[in-house]
């Protein structure tokens, strides 16, 4: 089974954050809802080379927000934003994105 990719995170939490009612969650939120959502590889359970006591998958969500500026990043294109120390919101327009790729 091949790795997941950022897009299909990316994805996975604009679900996520679309289906809480304020449309926000912590990281560590999505951390632990993402595997309700796709099927982990044994690859994407590798331990990270670069972060500590993390996955692959943990790190592929976290590198969401670091690579913000990353063209066809879900930050990058107004999908999510930062609300807080690591608390994402939905926005309007990752709505109607995730409406139209459903």
């Amino acid at each position: 089974m091949p790795r997941i990719t950022e897009d299909q995170v990316s994805h996975v939490v604009l679900q996520i954050l679309a289906a809480r009612p304020s449309g926000r969650a912590t990281v560590r939120m999505l951390r632990i809802g993402l595997p309700n959502y796709l099927t982990l590889s044994a690859d994407d359970r590798t331990d990270s080379d670069t972060r500590t006591n993390e996955e692959i998958w943990e790190q592929q969500v976290r590198n969401l927000k670091s690579h913000q500026l990353t063209v066809g990043n879900i930050f990058q294109r107004g999908f999510v934003e930062s609300v807080g120390r690591g608390l994402w919101q939905i926005t309007e327009a990752g709505r109607l994105h995730l409406a139209a790729s459903t």
